[in-house]
């Protein structure tokens, strides 16, 4: 019998009491993927577990699961066990179903709680203010160390993190903070003021939530502040939740540079699939016509040297992959911050270079190959400039395409492939055979 089997019959047969015995060592995940593999009624497992501990689960579940979960139980014991949610993971979930669903689970929270919701509810769902909990300990600068001890022995428990003390004063602005250290080592009289920590990093509320997981992986925080413009502690940003941003950013950048939309599920419907891919792939087409068309431009002189038709997928299909090279590069930076005004230049110099020796080597080949081919050495020298050029164009296009789109507020990943795969062949195609056609006679 599989582990998560021997869970479901331990939950079904265990007494109550035994239960609440040994709930410690039962991580609320293992029970949840125990719960996904349960053919039976939810509720049947969950009626033996208490509030907190369901709420545990129902944090630890995808957001698409999570109102299901709740809404097993009644209206009186989802307030209890909405009361023990993370605020982060319940604004999550509040996001994400229609308004009616909404507003029952409004109507089970206290009026405190409720407005509380309501204010996370109103931040964009990507920045700092949508991914914070308001689950923080915060004690005020007079307090003693003595007097800390004992609000932290009542509230630590409730608190989304009990590593991270912030200090407010009566106004909730943020003064500082003092480490654990300090609370275990300091005399019990002295003031929170004389030890805590005054210059402290936050995360002002409207930030994007990439720029605060770069701010995250720089320093490796393991929690962070949130604060608005008059520096009012609104909430924290935990790690864990930085994981979570990471994670789906770099789902949506990978399904984007492939033109899917990063809410197709590998399980979905044949019409979610087509919705999602299809209008992508019109859109190649049409950038396929474009490269098309530059061909066509050009039929005369194909017809009557064939050995350009052979050749021309070499010089754009090289193109295509030296500029995913450089875009890939540029998108990755954009997104962890490691381009900005002062170094854009030296990056551009560099990229450059790099597509110029690239040219150089990968062009001195193709036209030693070319020559070699059609015994013709002036053929060799048109696509091998013809390569050159187009690196040089597949390093250019790499660093301006994404770096363009972001300063336009279009999300690089999205849209750079196709543009800059569309500049390599159309380029690709009409240096080649633009070259050609002005040699021509030198090719016949």
């Amino acid at each position: 019998m599989d582990k998560e089997k021997q869970l479901i019959e331990y939950i079904l047969h265990a007494s109550i009491d035994e239960i609440l015995e040994n709930i410690d060592e039962l991580h609320p995940l293992d029970f949840l993927e125990a719960l996904q593999d349960y053919d039976g009624n939810p509720f049947d497992l969950l009626q033996k577990l208490p509030d907190e501990y369901i709420a545990m689960v129902i944090d630890e579940s995808e957001i698409d699961e999570k109102y299901n979960l709740l809404s097993i139980f009644s209206q009186n014991q989802k307030q209890e066990i909405i009361s023990y949610m993370s605020s982060d993971e319940l604004a999550d979930m509040l996001g994400t179903i229609d308004e009616d669903k909404q507003q029952n689970i409004l109507d089970a929270m206290e009026e405190e709680h409720r407005e509380e919701m309501r204010e996370l509810l109103s931040f964009n769902p990507e920045t700092a203010g949508g991914i914070m909990a308001t689950e923080f300990i915060s004690v005020k600068e007079y307090m003693t160390i003595d007097d800390t001890l004992i609000f932290l022995r009542a509230i630590s428990p409730n608190a989304e993190t009990p590593y991270y003390i912030y200090v407010l004063d009566d106004s909730d602005v943020l003064k500082g903070i003092v480490p654990i250290r300090a609370i275990l080592t300091s005399h019990p009289d002295v003031v929170l003021k004389d030890v805590m920590i005054e210059h402290i990093a936050t995360i002002p509320v409207n930030m994007d939530q990439e720029e605060v997981s770069n701010i995250f992986q720089k320093y490796g925080y393991m929690a962070m502040p949130v604060v608005n413009e008059e520096h009012i502690m609104l909430g924290i940003i935990t790690v864990d939740d930085i994981m979570e941003v990471l994670s789906d950013e770099h789902t949506e950048d990978m399904y984007r540079l492939a033109g899917l939309d990063e809410e197709e599920e590998i399980d979905g419907s044949v019409a979610d699939s087509i919705r999602s891919r299809l209008p992508w792939l019109l859109v190649n087409l049409l950038t396929a016509v474009l490269a098309s068309a530059t061909v066509s431009l050009f039929d005369a002189t194909i017809a009557k040297v064939v050995s350009l038709a052979v050749f021309m997928p070499l010089v754009t299909g090289m193109g295509g992959n030296a500029g995913t090279q450089t875009m890939t590069l540029m998108i990755r930076g954009i997104a962890l911050g490691e381009i900005s005004y002062e170094n854009k230049k030296d990056i551009l110099k560099k990229e450059f270079l790099v597509g110029v020796i690239h040219g150089a080597a990968l062009g001195s080949v193709v036209a030693l190959l070319g020559g070699l081919w059609e015994g013709s050495w002036i053929f060799g020298l048109v696509i091998g400039v013809a390569m050159f050029l187009n690196m040089v164009v597949a390093a250019l296009s790499g660093f301006f395409v994404p770096n363009i789109l972001k300063k336009i507020n279009i999300d690089p990943a999205l849209a750079s492939g196709v543009l800059v795969t569309t500049m390599t062949d159309v380029l690709g195609f009409f240096f080649f055979l633009g070259f050609a056609t002005i040699l021509l006679n030198y090719l016949i």
